[in-house]
């Protein structure tokens, strides 16, 4: 299908588009106040990581809260595995409903977690459950989320209404990043290591309550409630048992590992330039927590606009040619870029430098969700989204910053920067040598209309 062909397709008659959007804003909303929970622990760990570690030496402390983080990232294959297969097998919206009561509950453990001086590490194993669990509801989440929205877009559109997964990823760290700034203009430093830090924790329980309320009356998707409303046609109870196990999944192997291959360098540098980048600029360039905080949040709220942008392109010229501009840019950019930033000497040449970095992070980020679903027929595709993400991001994208910090803790902090490129490098190996998934069928109403055809059509809707 060429893109002229996916240009004129006919538009969507006015009730199907009110239920497109219901979906996109109830799937992305619920997926910003995930990430909220998720970052805002990265957002305040200098302001918490006194109270949980005793010692002098700050670069350590930030070390054992930051390796606190990647364990959280160990339990998202758990949570990609159970809830991508819950997805699979009872839908997006029943897994999307979980997740967001999973993260409530570690947000609220977060913030009444004693201190190291009221009980000693006990505060430490507080946190280390809590994140945990927070680690289980994003490995369901990402696919979840990544699914949905891809599954409930126009099949021209899917690059732009997988975008939002980003763009609301990032306004959950914008939220996070919007209420230290406020804080660090109403508190003194002192309250905000006491108890000041507790509070973001408590506002994303409240939040996510909401969120809850409003996932439990999304629609489900049109290619998941096809597959499952004619089991009964496909080999009853055999086919509807196959739905979202690993045995299914190990059908489609070769898929599971590019999901891995195509994540590991994107979730290096996503990473490197959103949760380290404040602690980059304080620890390296010497810039002050405000200046560096406010760096951080004017720079990403400029990324989640060009998310959308970048999307929409996808969906004209194809998937590839982005992936393919990130990594190659990543893979020559990244050591002059951080070499750079660790020289800033103010908030407009961190700024500057930080939007060139971010602008390149987009060619992944934008259409990472759309690729993965795309590659994946629908009875797998939350498992297969889930489970090989999540593991990339244990492996790579949650030991991102407990690398870097080892690196600068031994003297040596550009060898993270030839780290970050070597990622990227593998993956834009990948990119080349993957097909272009923006023509993929996702479910039986778009075969009809399409009438699509080669092997890889006839996958996406088995």
């Amino acid at each position: 299908m060429s893109p002229s062909a996916v240009a004129v397709r006919p538009q969507p008659p006015g009730g199907e588009r009110a239920r497109r959007r219901l979906a996109l804003i109830g799937g992305s909303l619920g997926n910003l106040v995930e990430w909220y929970d998720w970052f805002v622990y990265a957002s305040f760990a200098v302001y918490f990581a006194d109270d949980f570690f005793p010692g002098s030496d700050s670069t350590a402390k930030l070390m054992n809260t930051a390796g606190i983080f990647a364990v959280g990232f160990l339990m998202r294959p758990v949570g990609g595995w159970l809830l991508g297969r819950a997805a699979d097998r009872h839908g997006r919206k029943s897994a999307l409903t979980l997740t967001v009561t999973m993260m409530s509950a570690a947000a609220v453990l977060i913030a009444v977690a004693p201190t190291y001086a009221q009980a000693g590490y006990l505060g430490a194993v507080v946190l280390l459950l809590a994140r945990l669990l927070q680690g289980m509801s994003i490995g369901g989440e990402y696919a979840a989320s990544a699914t949905y929205l891809t599954e409930a877009s126009a099949p021209n559109r899917r690059g732009l209404g997988s975008s939002f997964q980003y763009v609301s990823m990032t306004c959950g760290q914008l939220l996070g990043l919007g209420i230290l700034i406020v804080m660090q203009h109403t508190l003194s430093s002192a309250q905000l290591h006491s108890w000041g830090w507790r509070a973001p924790f408590l506002l994303g329980a409240v939040l996510a309550g909401v969120v809850l309320w409003l996932r439990r009356r999304l629609p489900e998707t049109e290619a998941f409630t096809a597959e499952t409303g004619g089991r009964e046609q496909d080999g009853g109870r055999e086919q509807d048992g196959a739905r979202g196990t690993l045995r299914s999944l190990w059908e489609h192997r070769r898929q599971a590992l590019l999901v891995m291959a195509l994540t590991l360098g994107g979730t290096v540098a996503y990473y490197t330039y959103t949760t380290y980048l404040t602690k980059y600029l304080i620890g390296s360039a010497g810039l002050a927590k405000n200046t560096a905080t406010l760096v951080s949040f004017t720079a990403l709220a400029v990324f989640a606009a060009i998310q959308p942008l970048a999307g929409l392109l996808s969906d004209r010229i194809g998937r590839r040619p982005l992936l393919i501009t990130f990594a190659l840019g990543c893979t020559v950019g990244t050591y002059p870029l951080m070499t750079a930033l660790g020289s800033a000497s103010g908030y407009w040449s961190a700024l500057g430098l930080s939007l060139v970095a971010l602008v390149i992070v987009t060619g992944y980020t934008s259409i990472n969700a759309a690729v993965k679903a795309e590659l994946f027929p629908t009875r797998i595709r939350a498992l297969g989204v889930a489970l090989p993400y999540a593991l990339a991001n244990a492996l790579f994208g949650g030991t991102a910053e407990y690398i870097a910090l080892w690196f600068k803790n031994s003297g040596h902090e550009s060898g993270f920067f030839w780290y970050v490129s070597g990622c990227a490098l593998v993956s834009l190996v990948v990119y080349v040598l993957m097909p272009d998934t923006r023509n993929a069928v996702l479910s039986p109403e778009e075969a009809r209309t399409e009438a699509p055809t080669g092997a890889a059509a006839a996958e996406a809707v088995r």
